[in-house]
């Protein structure tokens, strides 16, 4: 059943999907980790496939609200940067422990995304990324002032997590970059297998009702500002998630973070990997910064290639690499 048909409220058989992509979507969560598992034996550095990780957890969070609910958000950078600060200001000023100062870091962000998601939804198209914009700015510059805490334009430092104790006294050393990329690839993975079940869901076809035509969902019976909400607060809380994650894997929170230039980077990997699928964020992430570390290593002028790139692939395949 399509979405249009959903939010019609027609009965319609089911979509049959061709078999490969009919076996494509039931495996989709194995094949996304089989990928990722191989990623730092492919690409040039370790460090990169960690960020392939991070920045593609993040981009599944925003694809969340942008791809399936159809809300175009310019702060999200306001929950990744929360989830890293207050995951970082846990451990340097409180003294907690790896998973607490995770939780504190999810918590918060979602609570962040509740309240902003709360004075947003409020409002359609234009206006409502002009209002997640401007309460990221308003999160940007609480953390700039609030140096005490944050350490302002400096950014949060001192604070490292060398190792990570689990149930059993197994530990995990941190301190060695493929075992730290698999330790975070785990919690990558319990996400993708999250979101994964709840676009299986009912409130997953909801979303996806929204986003194909509001009016009508609300006619069929869907309380549509709430669906609206809670996928808001499901996304932040995943884009938290990889900000607590980012946290463990720099030991620093850099104020850029919470900056509109991490907002808009999460909207472009969405936009090149293809937003509203399941795999175009993790393409969109692993295009986009393998041609910033290339790029790069050619030039300190890389952001007008990858600006070009972006333009090429916006022309040419607008409905992203994936899709395409």
């Amino acid at each position: 059943m399509t979405t249009t048909d959903l939010a019609a409220g027609q009965a319609v058989a089911p979509r049959t999907l061709p078999k490969a992509g009919a076996a494509l979507d039931r495996w989709r969560v194995p094949l996304t980790i089989a990928v990722l598992a191989v990623l730092p034996f492919v690409l040039p550095s370790q460090a990169l496939a960690v960020n392939v990780l991070i920045y593609g957890l993040f981009t599944v969070g925003f694809n969340l609200l942008f791809g399936y609910t159809g809300l175009l958000s310019f702060g999200h950078a306001a929950f990744f940067g929360a989830g890293a600060y207050l995951t970082g200001m846990s451990i340097a000023h409180f003294g907690f422990g790896w998973f607490p100062a995770m939780l504190t870091g999810i918590v918060g962000a979602s609570l962040l995304s509740a309240v902003i998601g709360a004075l947003s939804i409020r409002t359609r198209g234009i206006y409502f990324c002009m209002v997640t914009l401007a309460l990221a700015q308003l999160v940007y510059y609480v953390a700039l002032q609030a140096s005490g805490w944050t350490g302002g334009e400096n950014g949060l430092r001192g604070f490292t997590v060398a190792k990570a104790d689990l149930i059993g006294g197994f530990s995990v050393n941190l301190l060695n970059p493929l075992a730290k990329y698999y330790f975070i690839m785990f919690f990558a993975a319990l996400a993708l297998w999250f979101v994964s079940r709840v676009l299986n869901s009912p409130f997953g076809a909801a979303i996806e009702a929204v986003r194909e035509n509001e009016t009508r969902a609300r006619a069929c019976g869907f309380d549509v500002e709430r669906t609206k909400l809670l996928s808001f607060v499901l996304s932040g809380g995943l884009c938290g998630l990889a900000g607590t994650l980012s946290a463990l894997h720099l030991s620093i929170v850099p104020l850029d973070a919470l900056s509109v230039h991490t907002s808009s980077i999460v909207v472009m990997m969405t936009m090149l990997g293809g937003a509203g699928s399941f795999f175009g964020p993790f393409v969109g992430a692993l295009v986009f910064l393998l041609i910033e570390d290339v790029a790069s290593l050619w030039t300190s002028h890389w952001q007008l290639i990858v600006g070009i790139v972006f333009i090429l692939f916006v022309l040419f395949l607008p409905k992203g690499i994936w899709a395409a």
